[in-house]
Order: C-alpha cells, then structure tokens, then sequence
C-alpha cells in the first residue's frame, strides 16, 4: 500500500477528460472554485487540478475546445490565415500585373524619348550651323 501523501492522483484518461470539461464548463458559467474567471489552458488546469502539461499532452482535444472558446483554435486560426493567404495572393497578382503595365508604358516613353532627343539633336543642329538651309517640301496642289 503507497502512503497516503506518495499517492499519485492518477485517474483512467475518459475520468480526467471528463474532469476537464467540466472544469471548462464551471469557467465558462462563472462557477468556479479556484475564482478562475478567465478561459485559458492554465485557469483549466487549476481548476481540474491538473498541470498545463497534462492537457498539452495528453489531452489535445481538450486543449483545442478551450482555444475555440478563446476565439483562437487551431482550425479557425489556420482558416482566417488560409482567408489572408488567398487575399495576399490576389493583391499580389494584381500588382505584378501593374508592373507589368508600367513596364509597358516606361519602355514606350523610352523610346518616344529617344525620337524626341534625336529630333532635339537635328533641330539644335539647324539652328547652330549657318550651312543648313531648311528646304520646303513643294507639295503638288490639288
């Protein structure tokens, strides 16, 4: 026979996980005996008697139905990621696709520009050079 203050508080895992739950029910209805008021996995713990790690471990169910309580289960986490993912994503197509636009846009004015400065290039050399006469085109009229 173990003495009583070696006894472990071992109980079968269906007992303490019905323990737990009921722990996270009293929580919930505010009708604790620890004064645990707030839902989280250590108040859980306190209440049922139990360590953080024992819920971790071995009882992961548990630990997720007091995050779903707490708005911030696995699942509903990974989904409102997943949600943000797939909005990132259409943003960054869009832009990639307005980069490309842009980069349309700047190579066409690039080589409107290099027109430009080449006219600009033959003008100043009209103007700069008395040996350039400006011809008339004689259209024929009609």
């Amino acid at each position: 026979m173990i003495p009583k203050d070696k006894q472990t508080n071992y109980k079968p895992a269906e007992d303490r996980e019905k323990d737990l739950k009921l722990a996270l029910l009293r929580i919930q209805k505010g009708r604790t005996r620890t004064g645990e008021s707030k839902v989280t996995i250590a108040a859980v713990a306190r209440e049922a008697g139990v360590s953080t790690a024992l819920i971790h471990n071995h009882y992961p169910r548990i630990a997720e139905a007091i995050r779903e309580v707490q708005g911030r289960s696995s699942r509903a986490m990974r989904d409102v990621k997943q949600q943000d993912l797939i909005a990132e994503r259409k943003k960054s197509a869009a832009y990639r696709q307005e980069i490309e636009e842009l980069r349309a846009k700047v190579a066409n004015l690039a080589s409107i520009n290099e027109v430009l400065m080449d006219d600009n290039r033959v003008l100043k050399a009209k103007l700069n050079d008395p040996k350039i006469v400006e011809l008339t085109s004689r259209k024929p009229h009609g």
